[in-house]
């Protein structure tokens, strides 16, 4: 039988080889370029508006915030990009 080992619960981490680049652009400077995955953050939030990655440019400095639909969400987790769950207050 396979599944998650005894006592754990939820997905299993997958390895993801240190090799994984993403492609980028800045939109101050107009600079291409790759990132690796530690490079990148990723914020998932309740909506479409509050899902975003960001990065720092290396070129020209710039802090640049992009938004995040579900493929692209579903791109940077699986190639090792940390990501934060935003959470709404309750009313």
């Amino acid at each position: 039988m396979t599944g998650t080992p005894q006592g754990r619960s939820g997905p299993v981490p997958v390895p993801v080889a240190a090799a994984v680049r993403f492609r980028a652009a800045c939109p101050d400077c107009r600079g291409r370029f790759e990132l690796a995955a530690g490079s990148l953050r990723l914020a998932i939030g309740a909506s479409r508006r509050t899902t975003f990655y960001s990065f720092t440019c290396p070129e020209c400095g710039s802090a640049v915030r992009k938004p995040a639909g579900e493929r692209i969400v579903e791109l940077l987790t699986g190639g090792g990009v940390r990501s934060l769950r935003l959470h709404t207050a309750a009313r």
